[in-house]
């Protein structure tokens, strides 16, 4: 069988998901391609077509993560020991083969689209779909998405217990945008638990076009902490609006809905953070409240209503914000933002987890490649030491994760699960 995994582009909502906050994504053309058969034993038999050097690498699920060999076997490791441990009775040795064309650790949602590759392969070689235990669980794609994110972050899903994940502390809206995206639109989505707000067509004769900066930020190596510290400051803050205000909202989102106010909420976290803890707590708080609770909404309204100028502005604030607030920018960040602005792109941000990664910028489709290459020129010239590592492409606002099936027909990743005789 084989499928298509594609990356994603986080138009807005930094550090949104993971607090129970909204935002607004694309799927890439850029992704996964995977073809993979069925094993008689519980072996992983894994072939890195892109970047490896065409050697299998041979794992026992069940194996320790934590022991592997290579960094990225981190993640079908997990996977692959995940659903054992949910559904046991699954059949789950396989050979698969892979390769990608996105930048790895460059905000893309490479990761994650590494994840759901290894989970679609073991899901539908397993036959979950035909479990009651994973209908009862997984109900739908939006639920799909979710139980992707517990799978990476190790968290308890649906009845399904918790399990060592892959050591960051995220969200699912990664995983929402791999699974989930329509082909030319952008959807909003709203976390814990998934769901839909709205889609908007992506902008006419436009596409993103997309800079890596060269800087990893992998979430298994040293940006994880970073990522982490984030997360955390967005639970503190939870909890000390608890202890303020003594009701029990568990996620950032939920407290400024009960709030009714960025400055009530401010105000609580204040009062009820540790001792020294008040302003770094507060900052994170302001960041999400205005990110989560007016940008994002803004942002899909005035695409809906085809304002490319407010959604610039807006953008530039969700910028602006990352790195007064947020603190998850770097210098590369900061000047691929700007200078896709100067030169004459409709709306530019950085995107993903940050401390690293890449930037997007909506530009019109028939000067695409006029402006990656004046975009690429700007950026070496003033980060030289970055020509080898950098990236710069575009793409639209593609399909998210699918299967490809006999006569070239092609069925969205949920529906693929449930699928009887779809697999050659």
């Amino acid at each position: 069988m084989a499928f298509v995994v594609p990356g994603r582009i986080e138009v807005l909502g930094k550090h949104t998901d993971y607090a129970g906050g909204r935002s607004l994504t694309a799927a890439t053309r850029q992704g996964f391609r995977v073809v993979a058969a069925a094993r008689r034993d519980r072996r992983l038999r894994l072939f890195d077509c892109g970047m490896g050097d065409g050697e299998p690498v041979e794992l026992e699920i069940g194996a320790t993560a934590r022991s592997a060999s290579r960094r990225w076997l981190l993640y079908p490791l997990t996977v692959a020991g995940r659903l054992a441990a949910d559904f046991p009775p699954a059949a789950l040795g396989a050979d698969l083969a892979f390769a990608s064309d996105l930048p790895p650790a460059a905000g893309l949602a490479s990761s994650s689209a590494f994840v759901t590759a290894i989970f679609l392969v073991l899901a539908r070689l397993g036959e979950l779909g035909r479990l009651e235990r994973f209908r009862a669980a997984v109900s739908g794609d939006e639920a799909l998405a979710g139980y992707l994110g517990a799978i990476e972050n190790g968290r308890a899903f649906g009845g399904l217990s918790g399990r060592a994940g892959v050591g960051t502390r995220g969200g699912s809206e990664d995983h929402t945008a791999i699974v989930c995206s329509l082909r030319g639109h952008l959807g909003q989505y709203a976390y814990l638990p998934v769901r839909r707000e709205r889609t908007v067509p992506m902008p006419a004769e436009h596409l993103f076009a997309v800079a890596s900066s060269g800087i990893a930020a992998e979430k298994t190596g040293a940006a994880r902490e970073a990522y982490n510290r984030a997360a955390r400051l967005a639970a503190e803050a939870a909890a000390a609006w608890r202890a303020a205000s003594g009701s029990d909202e568990e996620t950032l989102a939920a407290a400024l809905a009960a709030a009714g106010s960025v400055e009530r909420l401010i105000a609580a976290v204040w009062r009820g953070a540790p001792d020294s803890a008040g302003e770094r707590l507060t900052r994170r708080a302001r960041h999400f409240a205005e990110e989560h609770g007016e940008l994002v909404p803004a942002a899909g309204a005035a695409l809906a209503a085809g304002d490319l100028r407010l959604f610039g502005d807006l953008a530039d604030r969700s910028q602006a914000l990352a790195e007064e607030l947020l603190d998850n920018q770097i210098r590369e960040t900061i000047h691929l933002a700007a200078s896709a602005r100067r030169l004459g792109a409709a709306a530019a941000s950085a995107f993903g987890a940050g401390f690293g990664g890449s930037v997007w910028a909506l530009v019109g489709a028939s000067s695409g490649d006029d402006f990656l290459a004046r975009w690429r020129d700007d950026y070496l010239s003033a980060f030289p030491g970055h020509e080898a590592a950098a990236r710069f492409f575009t793409t639209g606002a593609s399909a998210g994760a699918r299967e490809i099936v006999p006569r070239g027909r092609r069925i969205p990743a949920f529906d693929s699960l449930l699928a009887e005789g779809a697999a050659p």
